[in-house]
Formats: structure tokens, sequence, C-alpha cells
């Protein structure tokens, strides 16, 4: 089994000549998120640890809209990392324009734009974020996108748009929503299972419960949303730096799908890495006899 984390974050230390954006680091605290720097390195290392063979980054918001570090990570580990780069969501001239070099990038397999916070939260449905549809589905730019409230808005851009591959987030779960309060929310996006064009990440699921490690209370939601989209359609994912404040390793998390909630081999061959790779059209390589079993004991 291949497997993909559909998102982690990397960062450097905030200093005079690299400032997060202002109350940045109250939001880091409010959502569970370590404070201290993660390096690409220490993530390499835990990946390895864990079985993981690929993850996406997602660079952090903290950070602005600069890809520099995650771009670096890249460079240096051009098998294991890919990027789903942000952009200035309301600049569409310099945002158009990155795109563009974007789609000339082998490292930047897609975007992610964001519309949960107060700067952004409108710009769904106000015409800031017009420009981008139509020009992503041009440009074949699979797109990432964090919009707990605005599903039905969602559907109505990828019917819109068909050739744009739209990846929900967190199965369109709003933030600090825990155990069965994410029924609606994750209902709210297998609905959308009707659009081909719209996918799911089932990720940072044990940040959705208060229950203890493996979250069994929230396995129904999980199992509902890949019923509905498809195994194909549902991908697995982290967000580690905040599932560390909770006490988990990757590993765990790992063992959360593949030991605890029942899924098949063939659901979890797709859930696990198939299907991301499949839609970022960033081949899974031939593993050959002496790597599996390195692989499966690294699993274990």
């Amino acid at each position: 089994m291949f497997i993909v984390d559909t998102q982690i974050h990397v960062w450097k230390e905030e200093t005079p000549d690299r400032p997060w954006v202002p109350g940045a680091r109250e939001r880091i605290r409010l959502n569970g998120h370590r404070e201290e720097a993660f390096s690409y390195q220490e993530a390499i290392g835990l990946m390895d640890e864990a079985g993981v063979d690929r993850a996406l980054i997602l660079p952090p918001s903290w950070e602005g809209d600069r890809i520099d570090y995650s771009l670096e990570a890249c460079e240096a580990y051009p098998d294991r990392f890919g990027i789903m780069a942000r952009i200035p969501q309301n600049k569409p001239a310099e945002g158009a324009a990155m795109m563009r070099d974007f789609a000339q990038n082998p490292h930047v397999k897609g975007t992610r734009l964001t519309f949960h916070r107060p700067i952004d939260r409108n710009w769904m449905i106000d015409g800031t974020n017009d420009w981008y549809w139509p020009l992503a589905e041009e440009l074949d730019i699979p797109t990432m996108v964090h919009a707990p409230v605005w599903k039905a808005e969602l559907g109505t851009i990828a019917g819109n748009h068909p050739g744009l591959k739209i990846i929900i987030d967190h199965m369109g779960i709003m933030a600090r929503c825990v155990d069965d309060a994410i029924g609606y929310w994750a209902q709210e996006t297998a609905d959308l299972y009707e659009h081909p064009n719209i996918y799911v990440k089932v990720s940072a699921i044990p940040g959705y419960s208060t229950q203890p490690f493996p979250n069994l209370n929230i396995a129904k939601y999980v199992h509902a949303m890949v019923d509905r989209m498809g195994k194909e359609r549902c991908f697995w994912g982290t967000d580690i730096t905040r599932l560390m404040g909770h006490g988990l390793t990757w590993k765990d998390t790992i063992d959360q799908f593949t030991e605890h909630f029942g899924f098949t081999e063939e659901q979890l061959e797709w859930i696990m890495g198939r299907g991301i790779s499949e839609v970022l059209g960033w081949p899974i390589p031939a593993q050959t006899p002496a790597e599996a079993p390195a692989k499966v004991e690294a699993a274990r």
C-alpha cells in the first residue's frame, strides 16, 4: 500500500526578515498547532518511521502566501514532497501570474484556497475569487478548498467548471466541531457526490473527536463519506502538527484507518494513496520486491 499524506505544514521560526502575518500566533494556538517550527527534515524522519511515502505540503497561512520553504523541501526530496501552493486570492493579476508559473513547476501539484477566516470567508460569494475558477480549469490545476460554509456554492462551481478538480479539506467540517456535531457538515459534503470532479480529504480525523484514540465514535461519519463519494474520491491526511497536540504520532493516524476503522484492503489502497496520486497525476513508482518487505516492516 502506497501511503500519501494529503496535508502537512512545514515552516521556519518567525524572524524579523521572515515575519508572520498579524494575529498568526494566536490562530496557531486556537487551532491547536504546535508553535515551534516544523522543518521538512523533521517531517522526513517521522515519515520514514511511520512508513509514509509522500506528503503534500500546504504552506501555512501564518507565513502569508510565500512558498519558498516548501519549494526548498521539494528540491531536497522531490519524490517525497509536493506542494499545494497558496496564492493571493484577492489579487487577480498577481495570482494569475503565479498560477501560470505553477503550471510549469513539477513540484507544485495544485493550489489550496481558504474561505474560513474573517478576512477571506466571503470571497467565495462576493466576487473576489471569481477570476480563479476558469483559470484553474484552463491550466488544469487541482484545487484544495477549505470552505465549510459554502458547500452549495462549491457544487455550483463544480458544475460550471467540470474540468476543474476540487478537493474539499477535512470532510468539510467546521473548525472546533467534534463528535456527533460533525455529522451535519460531513453530510453537506457527501451530498456533493453527484459532481464527479469533487473529491474529499478524510483528514485530521482524530481532532474531531473527544473520545480516546482510535476515536471510534466518529468512524461512522468517515465510512458514510467513503460510501457516498466512493473510495476513489476520498483521501487520507493528517495535518500532523495539529494532531501532535493530541499526543498522536503519524503511525497512530495510519493505524486508525488500517487497523481500527474497518476498511477493506481495496478501499485502503485508494484512500491511503492511490486516489490522490491519480487525481494529481503524480504516478506511484514501481516497487521492487526488495523494497516491499522493508515498507511493510516500517509500517508495523
